[in-house]
Parts: structure tokens; C-alpha cells; sequence
């Protein structure tokens, strides 16, 4: 018999679909989780409000091929890196000059979304810039 071994796509480590989701123990931080690389709120929909259809982000074709694609992760990357990122005030300060420099920012919302997709399309930048950033960091210390 042919068993595939699933395993989580940050950490590498070897994820169950048993119980124990979340969980304080070993078995409860390495439970498998699906993660959308793309939040389907984003599209207009939401797993935690079934059937509800809110405005989606006119987001560029770079994020649409992606709409309903997930990962398998473990839950501590899951729940606890991917959802909650930490950014302190100096990273928020950062973030929003490069807002202001971009000119996605708003003083009142308008009816349409694109300086909040904007903002979310340069958040990922960002994110791509500083992982290329570090592995070419660890590539010149070797």
C-alpha cells in the first residue's frame, strides 16, 4: 500500500489529519491545516458567513489565478505565523510611508476598492522584497 506522507509547505514537518486541532501538545501543533494563498474574502466570499457575498478586490490576474488554492500547513504555521503576522509600530509607520510614497493611501473610503487592493498588492511586495533580500543575504555569507 502506497501512503503518502503530508507535510507542512513552511516548516517541513510531518502533519495528521486525527484529532487534537490546536491543541497544547505536539500532536495538536502539528495537526494539518489548508491555508488560501489568497483569502477568499478577497473574491467576495467567507467560509465564517456561508452564502453572504460582500464586494471582492479588483485584484490583478497575478492573485486571481489563485482564487480557491490552498496549502497544507501545520497549525502553529497556520494559525500562529499566517495569521498573525507581527508588525510593531515602526513596521506600521514603514508600511504607511510607503503607502503615502505610492498613493494608496485615504482619508475617506470611496465606493470602489482599488487603493485597498493596491495596498494589499504592495503589502506582498514588500514581503517578496524582503525574502529575496534575506536569501541573497544567505547566499553571500556561504
Amino acid at each position: 500500500m502506497n501512503v503518502t506522507t503530508e507535510t507542512c509547505l513552511l516548516c517541513g514537518c510531518i502533519v495528521h489529519r486525527s484529532g487534537s486541532y490546536g491543541q497544547p501538545s505536539i500532536e495538536g501543533r502539528s495537526h494539518a491545516s489548508a491555508h488560501h494563498f489568497v483569502a477568499e474574502r478577497f473574491f467576495g466570499r467567507s467560509a465564517n458567513r456561508p452564502g453572504e457575498l460582500r464586494e471582492a478586490l479588483p485584484l490583478s490576474e497575478t492573485y486571481r489565478v489563485f482564487e480557491g488554492t490552498a496549502g497544507v500547513f501545520c497549525y502553529e504555521c497556520h494559525e500562529e505565523l499566517l495569521h498573525n503576522p507581527i508588525l510593531l509600530p515602526d513596521d506600521i509607520a514603514k508600511l504607511r510611508q510607503c503607502f503615502v510614497q505610492k498613493g494608496i493611501t485615504e482619508t475617506e473610503k470611496t465606493n470602489d476598492r482599488i487603493l485597498a487592493a493596491r495596498r494589499v498588492a504592495l503589502l506582498h511586495e514588500v514581503i517578496q522584497r524582503g525574502i529575496s533580500s534575506m536569501q541573497n543575504d544567505s547566499k553571500n555569507l556561504q
